[in-house]
C-alpha cells in the first residue's frame, strides 16, 4: 500500500510517490508563481529598465523578422552613434520570447506577455533544479531543491512579473543544460546519453546568451572535468563524452555573435578546452602507467597543468593574447580586483553583499547546506553499505558548485543569485541524508519501533518549522512581505514604496507634444524608458556602450548654466529630463520639503565622481547635502525646482541657516527655469505628484526645452532665485544663536513626524 502501482504503460508503472512528486512540484511551481507576482498588486507593468528594450527588441523580431534583427542598427539609441543590436544584446531572450509568443501568445499583447514570461520561466526553473538536484542525489533531494527555489529571495527579486530580463531565462536554460550534461555522464545507454551531452552542451550556450552571468557554471565545469579521471573508472565513456559536451559548447556558441567568437577563443573557452584536454591527457597517462604509479603520474601531470594554467593567465592580463571578459566577470572570479570606474561603482547592483544581506537571503538554508557539506564528507568516509548512496563524481560536482557559487557571489549583490543555487543544492543534499537517514526503514522491537515514530515526527516538525521561520518573520521583512515593491516604472526606483502614474504620464506626454526626431538628454538610467515609452532618441541608456557619453551628460549636468547650454547644443538635444524624488513634510503656512528619496537629487554623488570633479567643490561633508556652489552654478542645481531654507536637527531641535554635520536640509519650491523665462532651458512639463496639494511623497518627472535662443553672454545669477530664503521670522523658527526650537511649533512637530 505504500507504494501503490495506479496504472501502468507497457513497462512503466505509475505509483503512488510519483502522484506525490508531481504533487510537490505543482506545490513549488504555484508557490513560485504566486511569491514572483506579488508586484502585480501594484500594477501590470515591466518592471526596472532594461526589460523594456528587451520588449521592443521582441516586438522588432515579430515585426521584422529574425534576418532584419541580426542587421539592426538602432539609431533611436546612443544619439548619433547608434547600437548595433544583435552583438550588444541578450539575443536568445529575444529569439525565445518572439518565438514563444507566436505559439503561445493568442490574444494576449506582447507586452502582457513579457510581463508574465519571467514569472513562468523562474517557476519552471524549479523543476529543472528539482531534475538536476536528483540526479546528484536521489528525488527527496531534488523535491527539497525545488520548494527552496521557489521562496528563494535572490532568485525571487531577479525572477519577478515584469522582470523582462536575462537572469530568469538564463537561468532555466543554463541550469537544464547542466542537468543534461550530469544526466548524460550518469546514463547507462551511451546511444541517450550522446544526444543529452550535445543537448547540454547546446543548452548552455543558449543560457550565456540570454544572460552573461551563466558563464560563471565554466568554473565548476573546469574543476569537475579535471577531477572525473580521478573519480571514475569508465575512462573509456568520460574520454569521449566530455569532448562531445565541450565541443557542442563552443562550437554552438560561434553560432550567436554573443557570446561569439571572443568566448570561444577567451578565457572562458580557454578553461573549458583545457579541463577537457587535462582529462583526456590524465586518462592517457593512468592507461599507461603501472597500476602503483598512475595516481601518482597524472597527479603531476595534474599539478603541472594547473602552474601552466596559471601562468597563462598571469601573463595574460599584459599581453591579453586571450580575450578578457569585462572587469565585473574578472572582479567575481577575484574579488581582490578594485576599480577606479565611479561609473561601474555607481551601479547598485554591483555593491558588494554584506552580511546581514547574505543572512537575508539564505539564513536558515546556511545552516542546512553547511549539514550537507558535513554529511556529505562524513558519509563518504564511512561508506556504509546502507548509507544514502552519491556517486564520487556528483558528490564532487556538488561541493565545486556549492563553494564556487559562494565564491563568485561574495563580490556583487547581482551574484547572490549563485550563492542561492549553491545553498540550495547543498542544503537540499544535507536534508536528504539527513531524512533517509532517520526514515530508513529497520527491524527492531515494538518500543523502539513507537520511540522511532515519535522521533520522525519530531524531526519533521523542526524542520517544518525552521523552513518557515524566514518566510514569515518578521512580519514585513520576510522572505515572501520584504521583497514586495512596486514596478520601478510606477515609484522610479526612489525609496517610496508607492505606485504613481508620474513616468507613464511623462513618457505619454513626451510621445504625444514632441517630434518624433527630437533628442532627449537625461541621465543614462532613464533611455530606455525615453526610447520605448516616450519613442524618442535617447542620448544613453542602460546597455552602457560609451563610459564617455555618460561622464559627458555628467559634465553637462555640473557645468555652469551656460557651458551646460552649450554642451546641449553639442549633443543636438531639444529636451532635457531630470528626475526628483522629494517629500512635501508641511502644506501651510508654506510649503516645505525634504529631498534625498533616491532620484537624481540622491545620485549627484555619483555625476560628480563619473565626471571626474571634486566632491567637495559641490557637496558637504556628508557626501549628499548640496553647496552653495552646487545651487547656484550648476545647470542640475538650477533644474532641480528646490532651494534650501533651512538646515534642521531633527534630534536636538536646532536649526541653521548653514551647513552643519548632522543636519538635513529643509527646502522649499523653486522653479528657476520657467516656461515663460529666457533663461537656457524651459521647464515645459512637471509630473502630476509634483503638484500634490497635499503632504507625502513626491516622484517628480521634469522635462525641461533647451532654448536655442539662449544668449549666454547674459549673466542670469540677478535673475534666478539662489536659494538663500530664510524661514520668515512669522514662523519663529529660526533662532540664529540656535537656541532650542519652541516644541509646540506646529511645522517642526509636522516635520519630525514625516522623518
Amino acid at each position: 500500500m505504500k507504494n501503490l502501482i495506479l496504472f501502468s504503460v507497457k513497462d512503466f508503472e505509475f505509483r503512488l510517490h510519483h502522484l506525490l512528486i508531481i504533487g510537490i512540484l505543482a506545490i513549488s511551481f504555484s508557490v513560485s508563481f504566486l511569491v514572483r507576482s506579488q508586484a502585480a498588486d501594484y500594477g501590470f507593468e515591466l518592471n526596472e529598465f532594461d526589460p523594456f528594450f528587451n520588449y521592443r527588441a521582441t516586438s522588432f523580431i515579430l515585426e521584422n523578422g529574425f534576418e532584419a534583427y541580426f542587421q539592426w542598427h538602432d539609431d533611436r539609441s546612443w544619439y548619433p552613434e547608434g547600437r548595433d543590436i544583435s552583438s550588444t544584446s541578450q539575443v536568445m531572450l529575444h529569439a525565445t520570447a518572439a518565438a514563444l509568443y507566436q505559439i503561445f501568445g493568442g490574444g494576449s499583447s506582447l507586452y502582457d506577455f513579457t510581463i508574465l514570461f519571467p514569472v513562468i520561466f523562474s517557476s519552471l526553473t524549479s523543476i529543472v533544479i528539482f531534475a538536476l538536484v536528483r540526479v546528484i542525489a536521489g528525488t527527496t533531494g531534488g523535491l527539497f531543491s525545488a520548494l527552496f527555489f521557489s521562496v528563494s529571495v535572490p532568485v525571487i527579486v531577479r525572477g519577478t512579473i515584469g522582470w523582462f530580463k536575462s537572469e530568469p531565462l538564463g537561468l532555466f536554460y543554463g541550469l537544464l543544460g547542466i542537468y543534461l550534461l550530469l544526466s548524460g555522464l550518469k546514463s547507462e545507454n551511451h546511444k541517450i546519453a550522446f544526444f543529452k551531452l550535445i543537448g547540454g552542451g547546446l543548452i548552455l550556450t543558449f543560457g550565456i546568451s540570454s544572460w552573461g552571468g551563466i558563464q560563471f557554471f565554466i568554473i565548476p565545469l573546469s574543476f569537475f572535468f579535471i577531477s572525473l579521471p580521478f573519480l571514475r573508472k569508465d575512462h573509456r565513456f568520460i574520454t569521449w563524452a566530455i569532448p562531445l559536451f565541450t565541443s557542442s559548447f563552443i562550437i554552438s556558441s560561434l553560432g550567436f555573435e554573443r557570446p561569439g567568437i571572443n568566448f570561444a577563443i577567451g578565457l572562458n573557452g580557454f578553461f573549458i578546452i583545457a579541463s577537457t584536454i587535462v582529462l583526456v591527457i590524465c586518462v592517457t597517462i593512468q592507461k599507461l602507467s603501472k597500476d602503483k604509479t598512475k595516481i601518482r603520474n597524472s597527479l603531476i601531470f595534474l599539478v603541472a597543468a594547473i602552474i601552466l594554467g596559471i601562468s597563462i593567465v598571469t601573463i595574460n592580463e599584459s599581453t591579453n593574447f586571450l580575450y578578457t571578459p569585462s572587469f565585473r566577470y574578472l572582479n567575481a572570479i577575484n574579488p581582490f580586483l578594485t576599480t577606479t570606474d565611479p561609473l561601474v561603482d555607481s551601479v547598485s547592483e554591483h555593491a558588494t553583499t554584506s552580511t546581514s544581506q547574505s543572512f537575508f537571503f539564505s539564513s536558515i538554508l546556511m545552516v542546512f547546506a553547511a549539514l550537507g557539506i558535513w554529511l556529505l564528507i562524513k558519509k563518504k568516509s564511512e561508506e556504509k553499505p546502507t548509507s544514502h548512496k552519491i556517486q564520487n563524481d556528483m558528490l564532487a560536482f556538488a561541493l565545486l558548485i556549492g563553494l564556487t557559487g559562494v565564491y563568485v557571489s561574495s563580490t556583487f549583490v547581482r551574484l547572490e543569485l549563485f550563492a542561492s543555487v549553491s545553498v540550495i543544492v547543498l542544503s537540499s543534499l544535507g536534508l536528504s541524508i539527513l531524512t533517509s537517514e532517520i526514515f530508513r526503514i529497520k527491524k527492531e522491537k515494538k518500543r523502539q519501533l513507537e520511540f522511532s515514530r515519535i522521533g520522525k515526527i519530531s524531526y519533521v516538525i523542526v524542520v517544518t518549522i525552521l523552513l518557515l521561520l524566514p518566510t514569515t518573520l518578521p512580519a514585513n521583512g520576510n522572505w515572501i512581505t520584504g521583497i514586495k515593491a512596486p514596478p520601478t516604472i510606477l515609484n522610479g526606483g526612489t525609496i517610496f514604496n508607492q505606485a504613481t502614474n508620474d513616468w507613464p504620464d511623462a513618457m505619454k506626454w513626451l510621445k504625444e507634444n514632441t517630434s518624433q526626431d527630437a533628442v532627449i538628454a537625461s541621465w543614462w538610467d532613464y533611455g530606455y524608458w525615453i526610447t520605448v515609452l516616450g519613442e524618442r532618441i535617447s542620448l544613453a541608456d542602460n546597455a552602457t556602450l560609451s563610459t564617455k557619453k555618460i561622464q559627458d551628460i555628467a559634465k553637462m549636468l555640473l557645468s555652469d548654466p551656460d557651458k551646460g547650454w552649450e554642451m546641449l547644443r553639442e549633443f543636438n538635444a531639444d529636451y532635457v529630463l531630470i528626475y526628483i524624488a522629494s517629500q512635501k513634510i508641511v502644506n501651510e503656512p508654506q510649503e516645505l520639503y525634504l529631498l534625498r528619496g533616491g532620484a537624481d537629487e540622491s545620485k549627484k554623488q555619483w555625476f560628480i565622481a563619473i565626471a571626474e570633479e571634486p566632491l567637495s567643490r559641490y557637496l558637504h561633508s556628508d557626501g549628499i547635502s548640496g553647496t552653495d556652489y552646487f545651487w547656484e552654478n550648476t545647470l542640475l542645481g538650477k533644474m532641480i525646482p528646490y532651494s534650501v531654507i533651512a538646515y534642521v536637527d531633527f534630534n536636538s531641535q536646532l536649526e541653521s541657516q548653514t551647513y552643519r554635520p548632522g543636519f538635513t536640509a529643509v527646502y522649499k519650491k523653486d522653479i528657476k527655469y520657467a516656461i515663460d523665462g529666457d533663461g537656457p532651458l524651459q521647464l515645459i512639463y512637471s509630473s502630476p505628484s509634483f503638484h500634490r496639494s497635499d503632504t507625502g511623497p513626491i516622484s517628480g518627472v521634469l522635462i525641461y526645452q533647451v532654448n536655442k535662443d539662449y544668449k549666454p553672454s547674459l549673466n542670469l545669477s540677478s535673475q534666478t532665485n539662489t536659494g538663500t530664503e530664510i524661514f520668515p521670522n512669522s514662523y519663529n523658527i529660526i533662532k540664529l544663536n540656535d537656541e532650542p526650537i519652541n516644541p509646540e511649533n506646529a511645522i517642526i512637530k509636522s516635520v519630525k513626524s514625516k522623518e
